[in-house]
């Protein structure tokens, strides 16, 4: 399914910035969001991520993007 992902700009405890689908319940209430652009899978957001953001530690939610997820 094709849908808008956004990057979370709050770091995480574990230190990583996570990739979030636009349904993503754990989005809801962010205010630091970075839209990434309208993908089918998660994979090529998460890539955009690092694109923009060299050298951060990127990964996807285990919720709305399970396969990008890595740590």
């Amino acid at each position: 399914m094709y849908r808008t992902y956004y990057l979370n700009g709050n770091q995480q405890t574990n230190g990583n910035y996570e990739v979030h689908h636009g349904d993503c319940y754990w989005i809801k209430n962010s205010t630091n969001l970075k839209k990434l652009g309208g993908y089918y899978t998660c994979e090529p957001a998460v890539l955009e991520a690092k694109r923009q953001y060299p050298g951060a530690r990127i990964n996807g939610c285990a919720y709305c993007c399970p396969h990008c997820h890595t740590s």
